[in-house]
């Protein structure tokens, strides 16, 4: 950040109060494992960094801007062609993205899947059954902009949704048949078509549907829906109990050119492998990690809330934790891949990187739980900081451009303090300061731990920034040989320094002094911060060095192949329970999910379990589930739209209002609340009409010329791509692109006399109103009767979803916390007696299931008002962090089973305070969970966390002074408390937190609730 005040450019110096003079330490440079004594920094803070020529305002810009030139009317057309030029260098440059080139190849695939309608030959061989359009509609739903591992997936899925469908084809013919032929009871036989295999049938699609909650499945869903409602409702083998397998047949053919079409497209033309995504976001991922490690210890170090605040740091973390979630869908199509090249292992060992990728960011997180913290001591009233210069403070030293703005640095080295000699400024702060606040003792931890935490960090970004593989198209491995001993050495070097470091401290007189019971909380408290800050970076580096590993495994079955190419996933009979497939479930988020995942959570039981009764209820506890009672209303209301179909009296007007695709719009419009089913009923009608009136626009001008029809169809194919593919609003240009098939495409069809009901709106002369009009009153239907189905058989609300959710999480996190996690460890349990990683992994599953309800949640309507969608995403967000807080907990009990004898008479002299702790959180959590769940505002006095975990940190400082002539205890033996007191300082602040929004939601007691009645 240079300046040319006065005359200079001199560099101008920031004052940042609570920084000391972090001196000069031994650093490890990776890539030759040499010991160097050098100072370094992690650079100017990104949310100082001022501008550099990039049109952001600095000291020297003029307070109201400068005046804007308002155009002469003869720089018009100047203008014009600047903007026309900018539009075209856009376009340009979207047509060579890979967002463009998806678009691409999504109209490609649709122009070769309508030559199935257009060319005689192809649809010869389709038969003269209606619906040939579906070859076109297939490479919409199976689009090929995707990688080549998610089109294995999708043909897979594809062949399923026909296997089934068939399934349910040929069993209702032969249902219909017996019960014509064998029984003579007609009427019998089409009941139990309706019943079973109609309702049963689309009811299990619907359950899968909703079940897997996976795009590619729900794709399939509709698929098959399509399929089973074509052959049981429009064709009329099952209604005249005769065999036919013609539209079966057809169906088969049509999915096989549907896939053949597109997958050619994906393989061929701009062909995407999810091995080389993969590898890409390993690359950024890494390089995001880098970053966030620099920024996080900055502002660590720092001690300043407002730099993890900055856009900069925010633009920082939405990169880090995209590229994770990136990282984790690449891998699961990547799987594919290597399966079918026979590269099993290769895929097994990219796992592997990944979760070693994932518990690296889980220790980032650690990091960030603790520079929250010690932002939140640093910020207690009445302890602010001065105004102005104090002793302590760090004159830091700009730089220029916002690249350099979390770097690690090398600057001049600077005059080394001899060990065993006070620095200044700890001298100053002794004669100065005759109270100890928490800024004087981070002040004091910062300037003995900053040396050793910021060259291990230059160590680990150094190696994080070259790893793991190099530059496209090659994607070489860049593990040198010298980074795994280099960053050993670091890592005992650190270890080595922080327990001088840690001596230090604690050696001081301050330890020996009387202090007020405050005092010593904030002591302990900026002790437990910095002490987990400087733990959770040594797990990060020894997380590393597993990571180093993985990747040297990596590299050599790549390079060398020891065991060849495998297709082990074939030899299903020789499948064991601990295969591959197993193993990749723990290191990745598959596609399946739970839909009660807390179904373990304890519940009253209205009778006693001994008896009968209770026996038969928890026989029948399948039917109270959401999904089972979700699955049977979407078949009854199958089975009663598909039962005009039946009657003989009604079959003409379902066939001539195509209440196949009325029915098919139900199907899609149907899903698990009433905010979901709003927003997907709203996207299917609208997508129909806009797709209406382009078939009907589409059809008059090009006068039944197929050359033009297909020109139009592929113009209208890249706007939907554009619209599924770049917007990421797949119902919605899926709709538009099926109903303009079902008008364009099949009045094409009539025209030729290609169908066996060419009489059928208006026979070879087809009128485009009607047809469009047909469909769009069935899609209608459709809608209007799976929003009927929703809102009044077994009515789901995703807001009373997302409360009783809410609720249900906060208990049994209450629950979990009772159970005393250090309690376990000392009394010799076993580490899951706190919380399993199962358990874990199902409540992060839950609150992603809260987060769908909230979303749905939005688009339901009440007349007690609009959702309070701002306060229930802070709620979620809040929680989310309980869950990782909980998480660290479990991550420090999990670490070491052994106690020390020092750890353990730590923790036995503040057994009573942590039981008091203990308590008083699981009573908070219970007590915001009634809240939400009765929807009552809270009582004003609720028991305080704050004075509890004072006495608690008050006692480990006790205990610091009394064993300090024993010497029993090590600075390891309070890893686990501080933990634990950083962790009930977390929950005690989003339990605050969620407090504020509860008395936002329900502060005023409702006249209704009191109402003696």
């Amino acid at each position: 950040m240079n300046s040319s005040v006065n005359g200079g450019g001199n560099e101008s110096r920031i004052l940042r109060p609570f920084r000391p003079n972090i001196r000069q330490a031994s650093v490890i440079i990776p890539k030759t494992g040499q010991r160097v004594r050098r100072s370094v920094t992690l650079g100017i803070s990104p949310g100082l960094t001022a501008s550099n020529g990039n049109g952001a305002a600095n000291e020297h810009s003029p307070l109201l801007g400068a005046p804007k030139a308002r155009p002469k009317p003869s720089d018009a057309p100047r203008l014009f062609m600047r903007v026309a030029r900018r539009i075209y260098h856009n376009g340009l440059d979207f047509a060579k993205s890979r967002t463009g080139k998806g678009v691409l190849k999504c109209s490609i695939a649709y122009l070769l899947g309508s030559l199935a309608t257009f060319v005689p030959a192809i649809a010869a061989m389709l038969g003269q059954h209606d619906g040939k359009h579906m070859v076109a509609t297939i490479t919409v739903y199976f689009h090929p902009a995707r990688s080549q591992g998610s089109m294995f997936e999708a043909v897979v899925l594809a062949s399923m949704a026909f296997a089934y469908a068939a399934f349910i084809g040929f069993t209702s013919m032969g249902i219909s048949i017996f019960f014509r032929q064998v029984v003579d009871l007609v009427i019998i036989g089409h009941i139990i078509v309706l019943v079973v295999f109609c309702g049963g049938g689309l009811g299990f699609v619907g359950w899968i549907k909703q079940r897997l909650g996976h795009p590619l499945v729900n794709i399939s869903c509709s698929l098959t829906s399509l399929a089973i409602i074509t052959v049981l409702t429009k064709e009329g083998a099952v209604q005249a109990a005769r065999f036919s397998d013609d539209k079966i047949v057809q169906v088969l053919k049509m999915i096989v050119m549907g896939v053949i079409a597109t997958t050619a497209v994906s393989f061929l033309i701009f062909p995407v492998s999810a091995r080389t995504d993969l590898r890409e976001n390993l690359i950024s991922f890494t390089d995001s990690l880098s970053e966030v490690l620099a920024s996080t210890t900055g502002c660590f170090l720092v001690g300043s809330e407002e730099e993890m605040k900055s856009p900069q740091y925010r633009t920082a973390m939405d990169k880090y934790k995209s590229q994770l979630a990136s990282v984790e869908k690449n891998l699961v199509e990547a799987r594919y891949e290597h399966y079918i090249v026979g590269r099993e292992g290769e895929f097994r060992l990219e796992a592997k990187v990944v979760d070693c990728m994932q518990r690296l960011a889980q220790n980032i997180g650690g990091l960030r739980s603790a520079a929250t913290t010690q932002f939140l001591i640093l910020a207690q009233p009445g302890l602010g900081i001065p105004n102005g210069p104090r002793p302590g403070m760090l004159k830091v030293t700009g730089t220029t451009g916002p690249e350099n703005s979390t770097a690690l640095e090398v600057i001049d080295e600077t005059p080394e303090v001899r060990q065993g000699e006070p620095s200044t400024e700890s001298a100053s702060r002794d004669s100065t300061n005759s109270t100890l606040t928490p800024s004087d003792v981070f002040a004091e931890f910062i300037e003995h731990l900053g040396p050793s935490i910021k060259s291990l960090v230059y160590t680990l970004r150094s190696i994080l920034d070259d790893l793991p593989f190099g530059p496209a198209p090659h994607y070489d491995f860049t593990i040198d040989t010298h980074y795994r001993s280099s960053l050993e050495a670091a890592v005992k070097l650190y270890n080595q320094s922080r327990q001088v470091a840690l001596s230090k401290i604690y050696d001081t007189n301050k330890v020996d002094k009387e202090w007020s019971l405050d005092v010593e909380a904030d002591y302990e408290e900026v002790a437990a911060s910095c002490g987990v800050f400087s733990y959770a970076l040594q797990d990060f580096a020894n997380e590393m060095i597993m990571y180093l590993d993985v990747l040297d495994e990596l590299k050599l079955e790549i390079e060398e192949r020891p065991n060849g190419r495998t297709w082990n996933w074939l030899r299903f009979w020789r499948r064991k329970q601990d295969s591959g497939m197993s193993e990749e479930a723990g290191s990745i988020n598959t596609i399946d999910q739970e839909a009660d995942v807390l179904g373990s959570a304890p519940k009253r039981s209205p009778v006693p379990k001994n008896t009968r009764r209770y026996q038969l209820w928890k026989t029948f506890a399948i039917f109270r589930r959401d999904d089972t009672k979700f699955a049977i209303k979407v078949g009854a209301g199958a089975a009663l739209y598909a039962l005009p179909s039946f009657l003989s009296a009604t079959r003409p007007f379902y066939q001539r209002f195509r209440g196949e695709w009325g029915l098919l719009s139900y199907m899609l419009v149907c899903s698990m609340t009433i905010g979901a089913s709003n927003t997907t009923g709203y996207a299917r009608f609208l997508g129909t009409c806009i797709g209406a009136v382009c078939a009907i626009v589409a059809w008059e001008l090009s006068d039944e010329n197929p050359f033009a029809l297909a020109a139009f169809g592929w113009l209208m194919s890249l706007w939907t791509a554009y619209i599924i593919v770049a917007q990421g609003k797949g119902p919605m240009g899926r709709f538009i692109m099926l109903t303009y098939n079902l008008s364009a495409l099949y009045a094409y069809s009539l025209s030729v006399k290609d169908l066996d009901d060419d009489d059928d709106e208006g026979g070879i002369s087809p009128i485009i109103t009607d047809i469009t009009f047909h469909r769009t009153a069935a899609v209608l239907s459709g809608c209007v009767w799976g929003l009927i189905i929703t809102r009044f058989i077994w009515p789901i609300s995703a807001r009373q979803k997302l409360k009783d959710g809410l609720s249900v999480l906060w208990l049994r996190m209450g629950l979990i916390w009772k159970r005393r996690p250090v309690e376990c460890r000392l009394q010799g349990k076993t580490s899951n007696a706190y919380m399993d990683l199962q358990e874990e992994l199902h409540l992060h599953k839950y609150l992603a299931k809260l987060e769908k309800f909230r979303d749905s949640a939005a688009s339901e309507v009440s007349l007690r008002g609009p959702f309070a969608a701002a306060s229930y995403n802070r709620m979620l967000e809040t929680t989310g962090g309980m869950l990782d807080a909980l998480h660290a907990m479990n991550v420090m009990i999990l670490k070491e089973t052994n106690l020390s004898s020092g750890e353990a008479a730590i923790l036995r002299s503040t057994t009573s305070e942590r039981a008091q702790l203990s308590l008083r959180i699981t009573h908070l959590f219970q007590v915001i969970a009634s809240s939400i769940k009765l929807e009552y505002p809270l009582n004003d006095a609720l028991p305080s966390i704050d004075h509890t975990r004072d006495r608690l940190l008050a006692k480990v400082f006790s205990f610091r002074k009394e064993e300090k002539a024993g010497l029993i205890s090590s600075d390891e033996d309070f890893a686990l408390l501080y933990s634990y007191a950083l962790v009930t300082g977390q929950l005690a602040k989003a339990m605050k937190d969620i407090a504020s929004e509860l008395e936002i939601l329900f502060g005023v007691w409702d006249e209704d609730v009191l109402k003696l009645q």
